[in-house]
């Protein structure tokens, strides 16, 4: 039988838009469902800090089995941003919206799903070795919640985030690191048709170092791309200045290091043919991290997976996730895919199926973390 409650809890959520920095409406109802529970919810002051209406969400339930593996659960509370409004609506056993923009199951399905396991939880008084939750802000636009969240307060060392556009079973074994760069560049301005040779155009100096660039998927470990481009002032005025944004991801930091190195190098010899100045700016985006398929925290995963009825599938992702930001910090933390689909478009969709389904995952995997070496 589909289970009503994760239903409505997620078509609730779903409806409340949330784009990052504007979690606020979200944050309160998922606070307000968690004290209905009887927990404690701790919201911390990250909100300032990273320029949203709300810090990170955090409870504790205490373990009943000291001899089992406390576990955190993660997910985000924030969305891209929705271009419409948001009208989720159960066609044949699959949730989309109605209204032509996302439905937000990245991440609104996890955080329904975890809110619903805790329920369960509780409700069956199931003995576990501790539980925690955990609701980042602005995780769409660079896991900024997860980041200034003080991981110590954390009591297990080993959590799960489901925040991968796939199909239940499939466990992400590794996420890139990545590097994001900032490139503008300085001409000199000039009427176009009156003293063009006196003119200096920044956009063709990017339009040059762009096109020396190697972009896309570069090989099987490293991608980059050119996002966002802007410059010029008027259709005659040779352009006096043209920056864009700009991006490396690789799951190996050497091959980042020389692709990032190589496109720096090729913005400041465009710059030089065009007798143009370039300023760059460098910031690290999140470090990437590699788990082996024996690591306990991927073999809890496989064994939960088998025991809710899957074949776990084991591979990479060229995204990253919160899970980026625990690895970093000594946690061991994976991510796996919930059955999300299509996410960031008008398509995005999750089945009603999937929703059940990750529930008996999360439950499955505070069962096997009670047993010995996860079996």
């Amino acid at each position: 039988m589909p289970n009503d409650e994760v239903v409505s809890l997620f078509t609730e959520l779903a409806a409340l838009p949330s784009p990052p920095g504007e979690e606020r409406v979200v944050a309160d109802r998922v606070m307000a469902y968690l004290r209905d529970l009887g927990l404690d919810v701790a919201e911390d002051d990250a909100g300032p800090r990273i320029g949203s209406t709300v810090g990170n969400l955090y409870a504790r339930i205490e373990p009943t089995d000291e001899s089992g593996t406390p576990l955190f659960f993660c997910a985000h509370l924030d969305t891209v941003p929705p271009q419409a409004a948001i009208e989720p609506v159960v066609e044949d056993g699959v949730i989309r919206n109605a209204a032509g923009t996302i439905l937000g199951a990245d991440n609104k399905a996890a955080v329904a799903v975890m809110l619903e396991a805790t329920r369960q939880l509780l409700s069956e008084n199931r003995p576990h070795g501790g539980v925690e939750l955990l609701f980042t802000p602005k995780e769409e636009v660079g896991l900024h919640g997860a980041a200034a969240f003080d991981h110590e307060q954390l009591q297990a060392r080993v959590g799960y985030v489901y925040d991968q556009a796939a199909p239940i079973g499939e466990v992400i074994l590794g996420a890139p690191y990545a590097h994001s760069m900032e490139v503008r560049f300085h001409g000199r301005a000039s009427h176009s048709g009156m003293y063009p040779e006196e003119g200096r155009s920044a956009i063709a100096a990017a339009a040059k170092a762009i096109s020396d660039f190697k972009l896309g998927r570069i090989d099987e470990d490293s991608t980059a791309n050119v996002g966002i481009i802007s410059g010029g002032t008027a259709g005659n005025i040779v352009p006096e200045w043209c920056s864009f944004l700009a991006e490396a991801r690789s799951h190996d930091p050497r091959k980042l290091a020389d692709l990032v190195r190589e496109m720096l190098e090729a913005a400041t010899f465009a710059a030089g043919l065009e007798d143009c100045q370039v300023e760059t700016e460098v910031h690290k985006s999140y470090s990437g991290y590699r788990f082996k398929r024996d690591d306990y925290v991927v073999r809890l995963a496989g064994s939960a997976l088998e025991r809710a009825g899957y074949d776990p599938s084991f591979k990479l992702s060229g995204g990253a996730a919160d899970a980026n930001v625990f690895n970093e910090r000594g946690l061991a933390c994976v991510n796996l895919a919930n059955g999300m689909a299509e996410i960031h478009t008008p398509q995005e969709h999750i089945a009603v199926e999937d929703l059940d389904r990750m529930v008996d995952v999360t439950l499955a995997l505070v069962d096997v973390a009670r047993e010995p070496d996860g079996a």
